[in-house]
């Protein structure tokens, strides 16, 4: 196909893959230098927690990637991004918002205080992505924080391997900064 067929950001891909994949490389060395150092510092009880959520509570990346391209699917969800904020800031899921670090004690009352003015109905998907999933110290904090609160649509994005893997390896929608 011809570049003038393909899509403006397809082009501007190509013509900064080299910048791309600088990029990615520098994402996943810090997302894996972070699970590293988290892993280390959890307590063994931590890395073995049970989920606060049920089956039903949890999405897969490729599912809410194809809910996200669907008109009427997820767009219509609040993506929200629980982790660290430079992890926020070096790449999250397109449309995603960042209202505190749920493993910190300020992060979890902003994000509670974000929550206080959402209707409980508000469809909405959380993730970190920081480190592998069973070694996440943001998610369950939020999603407890937010069912506890009485949220009713209230999924988790669960990624095995983090973010960088699960998510931006596999091709789907990212966005850089902060909002």
């Amino acid at each position: 196909m011809a570049d003038g067929y393909l899509p403006a950001y397809n082009r501007k891909r190509n013509m900064n893959s080299r910048s791309h994949w600088r990029s990615r490389l520098a994402l996943s060395a810090l997302l894996s230098l972070t699970a590293t150092a988290l892993g280390d510092a959890l307590p063994q009880t931590q890395k073995t927690e049970t989920n606060p959520w049920t089956p039903a509570d949890a999405i897969e990346p490729g599912v809410l990637a194809d809910e996200l391209a669907h008109e009427g699917g997820s767009a219509h969800a609040t993506i929200l991004y629980v982790g660290f904020t430079p992890l926020f800031e070096g790449g999250h899921i397109s449309g995603a918002v960042f209202h505190g670090t749920a493993s910190s004690a300020q992060g979890l009352a902003d994000l509670k205080k974000w929550a206080a003015a959402q209707p409980r109905t508000t469809n909405v998907v959380i993730y970190c992505g920081c480190c592998p999933f069973g070694f996440c110290p943001n998610i369950r904090p939020a999603f407890v924080a937010l069912h506890s609160m009485g949220f009713t649509h209230l999924r988790v994005l669960v990624m095995p391997n983090g973010f960088a893997t699960d998510w931006v390896d596999k091709g789907y929608p990212v966005e850089k900064g902060h909002k």
